[in-house]
């Protein structure tokens, strides 16, 4: 886990909520991909989060903003 911080190639993506309610949710990786993570954001609320070796995948429900290194998402909501 510590190796995986320090990781100067680590994935990381920021979400902000553009209205109450928006749900962050990680997705496991492997041969069966599972919910593991749910996190729930105010209106304002900003999550900073990163692929790991459990999280391949996000699934992101309600009003936000997206941005990662290859740009800036906004959700329909």
């Amino acid at each position: 886990m510590e190796e995986n911080l320090n990781n100067s190639s680590a994935e990381y993506f920021i979400v902000k909520a553009k209205a109450q309610g928006v749900q962050v949710i990680g997705l496991t990786r492997g041969q069966d991909t599972r919910f593991h993570h749910t996190e729930k954001l105010d209106k304002g609320e900003v999550l900073i989060a990163q692929f790991t070796e459990h999280t391949s995948a996000v699934k992101i429900r309600g009003s936000a903003t997206v941005l990662t290194k290859y740009g800036t998402v906004e959700t329909d909501g």
